[in-house]
Protein backbone atom coordinates (compact mmCIF):
# COMPACT_ATOMS: atom_id res chain seq x y z
CA UNK A 1 0.00 0.00 0.00
CA UNK A 2 1.31 3.56 -0.74
CA UNK A 3 1.42 6.38 1.90
CA UNK A 4 -1.82 8.33 1.85
CA UNK A 5 -1.90 11.82 2.31
CA UNK A 6 -4.29 12.75 5.48
CA UNK A 7 -5.11 16.40 7.10
CA UNK A 8 -5.89 15.10 10.91
CA UNK A 9 -7.17 18.33 13.17
CA UNK A 10 -9.00 19.25 16.14
CA UNK A 11 -12.08 21.49 15.16
CA UNK A 12 -14.14 24.07 16.70
CA UNK A 13 -17.51 22.91 16.50
CA UNK A 14 -18.22 26.06 14.50
CA UNK A 15 -14.92 24.86 11.95
CA UNK A 16 -12.18 26.57 13.60
CA UNK A 17 -8.61 24.74 14.17
CA UNK A 18 -7.68 27.63 16.33
CA UNK A 19 -8.74 31.28 17.29
CA UNK A 20 -7.94 34.50 15.87
CA UNK A 21 -5.10 34.99 17.48
CA UNK A 22 -3.91 31.44 16.61
CA UNK A 23 -4.15 30.37 20.50
CA UNK A 24 -5.89 26.67 20.84
CA UNK A 25 -6.68 26.92 24.91
CA UNK A 26 -10.41 26.22 23.65
CA UNK A 27 -8.33 23.16 22.99
CA UNK A 28 -5.85 22.27 25.62
CA UNK A 29 -7.89 22.85 28.21
CA UNK A 30 -11.22 21.34 27.02
CA UNK A 31 -12.20 19.53 30.33
CA UNK A 32 -13.71 16.68 28.77
CA UNK A 33 -18.17 15.97 28.59
CA UNK A 34 -19.65 13.04 29.08
CA UNK A 35 -21.77 11.43 26.14
CA UNK A 36 -25.47 11.17 26.19
CA UNK A 37 -27.44 8.28 27.24
CA UNK A 38 -27.84 7.09 22.86
CA UNK A 39 -23.99 7.68 22.48
CA UNK A 40 -21.85 4.15 23.07
CA UNK A 41 -17.98 5.91 22.94
CA UNK A 42 -15.34 4.06 20.93
CA UNK A 43 -11.60 3.60 22.17
CA UNK A 44 -9.11 5.49 20.20
CA UNK A 45 -8.14 8.81 18.89
CA UNK A 46 -4.55 10.71 18.35
CA UNK A 47 -2.02 7.97 19.65
CA UNK A 48 -3.49 5.55 17.40
CA UNK A 49 -3.65 7.82 14.19
CA UNK A 50 0.15 8.97 15.65
CA UNK A 51 1.49 5.12 15.25
CA UNK A 52 0.45 4.84 11.45
CA UNK A 53 2.21 8.43 11.11
CA UNK A 54 5.12 7.97 8.89
CA UNK A 55 6.52 11.24 8.20
CA UNK A 56 4.68 14.74 8.48
CA UNK A 57 4.24 18.34 7.12
CA UNK A 58 2.97 21.30 9.05
CA UNK A 59 3.54 25.44 8.27
CA UNK A 60 5.17 27.87 9.80
CA UNK A 61 2.32 28.95 11.94
CA UNK A 62 1.59 25.14 13.71
CA UNK A 63 5.53 24.93 14.23
CA UNK A 64 5.98 27.91 15.85
CA UNK A 65 3.00 26.92 18.68
CA UNK A 66 5.20 24.26 18.78
CA UNK A 67 8.58 25.83 19.42
CA UNK A 68 6.73 28.29 21.97
CA UNK A 69 5.02 25.04 24.08
CA UNK A 70 6.10 21.86 23.22
CA UNK A 71 9.04 21.50 25.92
CA UNK A 72 10.29 18.53 23.68
CA UNK A 73 10.31 17.32 19.90
CA UNK A 74 7.37 15.29 19.88
CA UNK A 75 7.66 13.94 16.25
CA UNK A 76 11.24 12.25 17.18
CA UNK A 77 11.91 9.32 13.70
CA UNK A 78 9.84 10.89 11.65
CA UNK A 79 10.84 13.39 8.87
CA UNK A 80 8.67 16.21 9.13
CA UNK A 81 8.62 19.19 7.08
CA UNK A 82 8.05 23.08 7.72
CA UNK A 83 6.14 25.27 4.76
CA UNK A 84 7.43 28.85 5.32
CA UNK A 85 8.44 31.83 3.65
CA UNK A 86 10.42 32.92 6.55
CA UNK A 87 13.42 31.70 7.89
CA UNK A 88 12.91 30.08 11.59
CA UNK A 89 15.17 28.83 14.18
CA UNK A 90 15.21 24.66 14.55
CA UNK A 91 13.53 22.78 17.23
CA UNK A 92 16.38 21.84 19.27
CA UNK A 93 16.36 17.77 19.23
CA UNK A 94 14.22 17.33 16.08
CA UNK A 95 16.55 14.69 14.18
CA UNK A 96 14.52 14.93 11.00
CA UNK A 97 13.55 18.64 10.45
CA UNK A 98 12.96 20.52 7.13
CA UNK A 99 12.45 23.96 6.77
CA UNK A 100 11.66 24.65 2.81
CA UNK A 101 10.08 27.17 0.83
CA UNK A 102 9.23 24.91 -1.81
CA UNK A 103 5.68 23.95 -2.77
CA UNK A 104 3.71 20.91 -2.58
CA UNK A 105 3.76 19.67 -5.37
CA UNK A 106 7.69 20.11 -5.36
CA UNK A 107 8.13 17.57 -2.13
CA UNK A 108 5.34 15.42 -2.48
CA UNK A 109 7.10 12.32 -4.14
CA UNK A 110 9.70 13.04 -1.74
CA UNK A 111 7.65 12.90 1.44
CA UNK A 112 5.67 10.18 0.18
CA UNK A 113 8.37 8.07 -0.04
CA UNK A 114 9.58 9.49 3.59
CA UNK A 115 6.22 7.84 5.08
CA UNK A 116 6.67 4.51 3.17
CA UNK A 117 3.60 2.82 3.61
CA UNK A 118 2.28 4.70 6.33
CA UNK A 119 0.30 8.03 6.65
CA UNK A 120 1.82 11.51 5.52
CA UNK A 121 0.17 13.32 8.16
CA UNK A 122 -0.97 16.80 7.40
CA UNK A 123 -0.85 18.67 10.89
CA UNK A 124 -1.99 22.08 9.70
CA UNK A 125 -3.37 24.39 9.49
CA UNK A 126 -6.19 25.26 6.94
CA UNK A 127 -3.34 26.73 4.21
CA UNK A 128 -1.09 24.03 3.89
CA UNK A 129 -4.20 21.59 3.68
CA UNK A 130 -5.54 23.86 1.16
CA UNK A 131 -2.69 23.40 -1.12
CA UNK A 132 -2.33 19.53 -0.60
CA UNK A 133 -6.51 19.87 -1.77
CA UNK A 134 -5.48 22.31 -4.47
CA UNK A 135 -3.06 19.95 -5.85
CA UNK A 136 -4.89 17.11 -5.76
CA UNK A 137 -2.78 15.25 -3.21
CA UNK A 138 -5.15 15.35 -0.49
CA UNK A 139 -6.72 11.73 0.28
CA UNK A 140 -8.49 12.19 3.84
CA UNK A 141 -9.37 14.61 6.28
CA UNK A 142 -9.87 13.46 9.70
CA UNK A 143 -11.16 15.79 11.97
CA UNK A 144 -12.24 15.74 15.68
CA UNK A 145 -15.05 17.82 16.39
CA UNK A 146 -14.43 19.31 19.45
CA UNK A 147 -18.00 20.66 21.32
CA UNK A 148 -17.42 24.34 21.75
CA UNK A 149 -17.78 27.43 19.59
CA UNK A 150 -15.61 30.42 19.02
CA UNK A 151 -17.49 32.46 16.97
CA UNK A 152 -14.35 33.25 15.07
CA UNK A 153 -11.11 32.00 14.20
CA UNK A 154 -8.78 30.28 11.70
CA UNK A 155 -10.57 28.20 9.30
CA UNK A 156 -9.87 23.66 9.39
CA UNK A 157 -9.07 24.97 5.25
CA UNK A 158 -8.41 28.36 3.98
CA UNK A 159 -10.43 27.86 0.66
CA UNK A 160 -13.15 25.94 -0.56
CA UNK A 161 -11.73 22.31 -1.62
CA UNK A 162 -11.98 21.82 -5.23
CA UNK A 163 -13.69 18.42 -6.92
CA UNK A 164 -16.50 16.64 -5.47
CA UNK A 165 -18.14 16.40 -1.72
CA UNK A 166 -15.67 14.66 0.28
CA UNK A 167 -17.33 10.91 1.14
CA UNK A 168 -17.72 10.30 4.89
CA UNK A 169 -15.81 6.98 6.01
CA UNK A 170 -16.54 6.77 10.00
CA UNK A 171 -18.12 8.56 12.61
CA UNK A 172 -16.52 7.87 16.16
CA UNK A 173 -17.66 9.42 19.29
CA UNK A 174 -15.32 9.63 22.39
CA UNK A 175 -15.88 9.80 25.73
CA UNK A 176 -14.39 12.72 25.97
CA UNK A 177 -17.47 14.08 23.65
CA UNK A 178 -15.79 14.41 21.26
CA UNK A 179 -16.32 13.04 17.53
CA UNK A 180 -14.20 11.83 15.35
CA UNK A 181 -15.24 12.23 11.61
CA UNK A 182 -13.36 11.06 8.63
CA UNK A 183 -13.47 11.36 5.35
CA UNK A 184 -11.86 10.46 1.78
CA UNK A 185 -12.27 13.30 -0.78
CA UNK A 186 -13.28 11.73 -4.30
CA UNK A 187 -11.34 12.06 -7.44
Amino acid sequence: MNARTVYYAAMSLDGYIAEADDTLAWLMEFPGVEPGPAIAPVEGGYDEFYEDVGALVMGSLTYEFVLEHASSWHYAGKPTWVLSTRDLRVFEGADDLRITNAAVTELYDEMVAAAADRKLWVVGGGNVASQFADAGLLDEVWVTVVPVVLGTGKPLFDRRVPGKPMRPTEVLPRASGMLELRYELVR
